[in-house]
C-alpha cells in the first residue's frame, strides 16, 4: 500500500512539474524542407541544429551569452516554454531588385531559464523556404538591466569537407580582399557573408540581418568545422553594451540546393523591420558619373594644386556629359578643404562645408540643377569619426540647401582605425564593424533622412538588409571595388566579380563602380589593367546590383566606343523583378531583370578566366510578347588578356519559347536588352 502511495505521489509531483519543463522543440519551413531542432544537453547548454531535406546542414551548435558583470547564460539552463506562429504576407520595396517580396515563415520562440527563473532569455527562430534566421531576445528584466557582453557563443557546426568562399575577418583592409576558395582547414577568422558548398551539393551562406546597436561578428573556427560568432570588440575589450529590453541581430543561414538559389533569396531583407521613414519618393535610384577615376589613375589629385581634379570647370564638363546622356548625378571628390598633405593620416583636418578656392560649389550646384542633373555629395572622413560627427548637421544642412540628394561617405582607415575622442578628450581607436562604428553609420543615415538625403557608404559596415528599414541607405561598398584596377594596387582577378554575387552581394547592393572602357590604361603588358573584356564591363550593370550605378570611366573613353556605351545609357538601375538564371560560385553568373514599371528585360552574363558556352532558355520573358534583343557580346577572338576589345553588337527577334547561346570569352561577358515590341 505504502509503495503504491509513494508511486502515486511521485507521479503527481512529476505531473505538476511537467508544465515547467518543456520538451525539445522544432519548427519547419512552409515547404517542409528545412527543419530546426532546439534542445539543451545534460549540462544545460542550449543548442540548435538545422537539416535540409532530412540531411544535416548545421550540426548541434551552441547558443548563449556571457557578461562581464553578470552570470552567463551559457549552461545550467532549461527550456521553460515554447510557442509557434505562422506568417505569410507580401510587402513592396520602394526600390530594389524586385518590387514585391513574399515574406512567408514559421516561427518558434524558445524560452530558456536558469535555476533562478529571474535569469533567462528567449531565442526566436524563423524558418523560411530559403533559410533560417534566429536571434536572442531579452525582456525588461531587473537582473540584466544593464549588461556588458563579453562573448556570444552562437555556433555554426558544418561538415569539415565543405568548400568555403571567404575573406579574412578583423584584418587591416576591412572587407576589401579577394575571396579565398578553400577547405575549412584554411579558415581562422572570416567575415560574413561566407558561402559554403556541402558535399551533397547543398549551398549555405552564413551572415546576419538587422545589425543595429550591436557589433558585427566574424566567424572564428574553433574545433574543426565549428564556426563561432566572434563579436567585434570596443577598444576596452567589451563586445557590446546593452540595456534590457533588447534583441540581437538575426543570425542567418541561407540554404539552397544549388548556388543560383542563394542569389534568389530574400531572407536578409525579410528579417529586417519595415520602412520607418514613411514617404521615400525622394530617394532617387539612377546613374551617375564623376570626378573620381582620374585621381585613381594619377591624372589628377584630390588635394589642391596644378592637377586638382575638383575644379569648377572640370565639374561643369562632367555635368554637361551627364546631361547629354541622361545621367542623374555627378560625383565630385576632393572639393573640400582637408585633402592637402597626408589626408589618410589627418582626418581631423577635413572641413565639410568649405570648398577649395578653385571649386565654386554654389555655382556648380546651380549649374547642375539647371541642366537637370544633381551634384552628388562626398564626405571623406579618413576614419576620424568625432571630427565628422561634430560637423555632421552643418554639413548635411549645407548639402540640403544646395539641392544635393545623395552623399557618398568614406572611412579610409585601417581596421581598428576609427578615431573616437571620448568624454575625457582621449583618442580611442575602434573597429569599423564594432558597436561604435555600427551606431555611427546609423546616426549618419538617420540624420541624412531628416534632410531627404540618401547615403552611399564606402569603407562601410557590412550590408545586413537595413535598406528595408531606412530606404535612404541606398548603397554601399564593403568589398574590393573597381578602384583596385587602377594604378596603385594588384587588380581584381577575373574570378572576383563572379564570386561577389554569391558572397558580398547576398547582404545587399554594392557600389562597385563598373563601366571602365580604358582597360589597358598602362598598356597591355602592365599589371595595372582591368582583367575583363569590354563586354563584361557592360554586363556588370545587371549582375552587380545597386540602385545607383556609376559610369566610372572618363567621358573621353566612352566617346571612343559610343555603340557599346549605349547599353550603359539604356540600362535601368531599379527593377520590377530579378531572376538569377544560372551560375556557380567563382565560375560564372547570369541574371535577368525587368525594368521597374516597364516591359523590357535586361540580361547580364559574366565568366571567370575560363571561356564558356551557355545555352539559355528565354522562358523568363512574358508569354505572348515579342522582343527585339540587342546583344552586346564578346567577339570570336575576345580574351581579357590578349584581345579585350573584340566585341559584336547584333539584334535578334525572340520570344519566351526561344533559347539563346551565349559564348563568353575568358574574363568576358554578354549584356542584352530585350525591348518589348508587340
Amino acid at each position: 500500500m505504502r509503495s503504491r502511495l509513494r508511486t502515486a505521489l511521485a507521479t503527481l509531483v512529476i505531473a505538476c512539474l511537467l508544465p515547467l519543463i518543456a520538451d525539445a522543440a522544432s519548427v519547419q519551413s512552409p515547404d517542409g524542407r528545412i527543419r530546426v531542432d532546439v534542445d539543451v544537453n545534460e549540462r544545460g547548454e542550449p543548442f540548435y541544429s538545422v537539416s535540409y531535406r532530412s540531411a544535416t546542414v548545421i550540426g548541434a551548435s551552441r547558443l548563449g551569452l556571457r557578461f562581464r558583470d553578470h552570470a552567463g547564460l551559457d549552461s545550467g539552463l532549461r527550456i521553460a516554454d515554447t510557442g509557434q506562429r505562422v506568417s505569410d504576407n507580401t510587402w513592396e520595396q520602394p526600390w530594389g531588385e524586385r518590387r514585391r517580396v513574399r515574406d512567408a515563415y514559421r516561427e518558434l520562440t524558445v524560452q530558456f531559464v536558469a535555476s533562478d527563473p529571474a535569469r533567462g532569455f528567449a531565442v526566436v527562430f524563423r524558418a523560411y523556404n530559403d533559410g533560417v534566421g534566429f536571434r536572442y531576445e531579452f525582456s525588461d528584466q531587473r537582473y540584466y538591466r544593464d549588461v556588458a557582453i563579453t562573448d556570444e557563443l552562437t555556433e555554426f557546426r558544418v561538415a569539415t569537407d565543405a568548400t568555403a568562399w571567404w575573406i579574412p575577418g578583423r584584418a587591416w583592409n576591412r572587407y576589401e580582399f579577394v575571396h579565398h576558395e578553400s577547405g575549412l582547414d584554411a579558415i581562422l577568422l572570416a567575415h560574413t557573408p561566407m558561402t559554403l558548398k556541402l558535399r551533397n551539393g547543398v549551398h549555405i551562406a552564413l551572415h546576419e540581418a538587422a545589425l543595429v546597436d550591436y557589433p558585427a561578428y566574424v566567424l572564428d573556427q574553433r574545433r574543426d568545422g565549428v564556426l563561432k560568432t566572434d563579436l567585434t570588440p570596443w577598444s576596452d575589450g567589451v563586445r557590446a553594451y546593452k540595456a534590457t529590453p533588447f534583441n540581437t541581430p538575426w543570425r542567418t543561414i541561407q540554404v539552397s540546393p544549388d548556388a543560383v538559389g542563394l542569389l534568389n533569396s530574400d531572407l536578409i531583407l525579410n528579417l529586417n523591420e519595415p520602412n520607418k521613414l514613411g514617404d521615400v519618393s525622394w530617394v532617387e535610384p539612377g546613374k551617375y558619373v564623376g570626378i573620381w577615376w582620374a585621381m585613381h589613375l594619377g591624372l589628377a589629385t584630390w588635394g589642391s594644386g596644378l592637377t586638382h581634379g575638383a575644379t569648377t570647370e572640370e565639374a561643369k564638363r562632367y555635368i554637361d556629359f551627364a546631361a547629354e546622356h541622361g545621367f542623374a548625378g555627378v560625383l565630385v571628390e576632393g572639393w573640400n578643404k582637408g585633402w592637402d598633405g597626408d589626408w589618410f593620416a589627418s582626418g581631423a583636418g577635413f572641413s565639410f562645408t568649405e570648398a577649395y578656392p578653385d571649386f565654386d560649389i554654389e555655382a556648380v550646384a546651380k549649374y547642375a540643377l539647371a541642366r537637370g542633373v544633381r551634384l552628388v555629395g562626398h564626405h571623406e572622413t579618413s576614419g576620424h569619426v568625432t571630427n565628422y560627427e561634430q560637423q555632421l548637421d552643418a554639413a548635411l544642412d549645407f548639402y540640403e540647401r544646395l539641392g544635393v540628394r545623395q552623399v557618398k561617405t568614406g572611412y579610409v582607415a585601417d581596421g581598428k582605425g576609427l578615431e573616437r575622442v571620448d568624454e575625457d578628450g582621449i583618442t580611442r581607436f575602434e573597429w569599423h564593424d564594432g558597436q561604435y562604428g555600427v551606431n555611427h553609420y546609423q546616426r549618419v543615415t538617420e540624420a541624412a533622412a531628416k534632410r531627404r538625403i540618401s547615403i552611399n557608404s564606402h569603407e562601410p559596415i557590412k550590408a545586413t538588409g537595413l535598406r528595408r528599414t531606412w530606404p535612404n541607405w541606398i548603397s554601399r561598398e564593403g568589398a574590393r571595388g573597381q578602384e583596385y584596377n587602377a594604378e596603385w594596387a594588384i587588380p581584381n582577378p577575373p574570378n572576383h566579380t563572379v564570386t561577389l554575387p554569391y558572397t558580398r552581394l547576398l547582404g545587399g547592393p554594392m557600389d562597385y563602380t563598373p563601366g571602365i572602357f580604358d582597360l589597358l590604361h598602362q598598356g597591355p603588358e602592365s599589371q595595372h589593367r582591368v582583367q575583363s573584356t569590354l563586354m563584361q564591363q557592360l554586363a556588370l550593370y545587371v549582375v552587380l546590383y545597386s540602385p545607383i550605378q556609376m559610369a566610372a570611366d572618363l567621358p573621353e573613353n566612352y566617346e571612343r566606343f559610343p555603340d557599346a556605351f549605349q547599353f550603359i545609357v539604356d540600362v535601368p538601375t531599379d527593377w520590377e523583378e530579378s531572376r538569377a538564371l544560372a551560375g556557380d560560385v567563382g565560375d560564372y553568373v547570369i541574371f535577368a531583370r525587368r525594368e521597374r514599371g516597364g516591359r523590357d528585360w535586361y540580361l547580364g552574363a559574366i565568366t571567370n578566366e575560363q571561356a564558356r558556352s551557355v545555352k539559355l532558355p528565354l522562358d523568363f520573358l512574358r508569354d505572348g510578347t515579342r522582343y527585339r534583343a540587342t546583344v552586346y557580346r564578346d567577339g570570336d577572338g575576345a580574351d581579357w588578356k590578349s584581345n579585350p576589345y573584340d566585341y559584336v553588337i547584333e539584334t535578334l527577334d525572340v520570344d519566351s519559347s526561344d533559347a539563346i547561346e551565349l559564348e563568353l570569352a575568358a574574363g568576358g561577358g554578354a549584356a542584352i536588352r530585350f525591348r518589348a515590341v508587340q
